[in-house]
């Protein structure tokens, strides 16, 4: 697995920061964001390092769709699946990637 040592997110996956890991596996681990900007804010992180999506677009598709699922899953557990929620995806430095 790929990891960035100046990468805040990798360093969470590693353990070398601590976080509140709401759900956890060997692909993806999902944690709130500390600079909320809904009522339920949360991050959605790939344990593989992402620079760019369109690096391998099959792997990305695979990869986005297994965010999309664990997002609607996540949706249910924190009350917001029914009532509506967004899913956002930042590409690249402009997007605050």
């Amino acid at each position: 697995m790929t990891h960035r040592s100046d990468c805040i997110f990798c360093r969470i996956s590693r353990g070398d920061i601590s976080a509140d890991i709401l759900f956890q596996d060997a692909s993806h681990f999902v944690i709130r964001d500390l600079n909320p900007q809904a009522p339920v804010h949360l991050l959605i992180i790939p344990r593989q390092h992402v620079l760019q999506l369109s690096t391998d677009e099959e792997a990305t598709a695979k990869l986005l769709g297994e965010m999309v699922s664990l997002a609607t899953d996540m949706a249910r557990k924190e009350s917001v699946a029914e009532t509506g929620y967004r899913i956002v995806v930042n590409q690249g430095r402009n997007a605050g990637q």
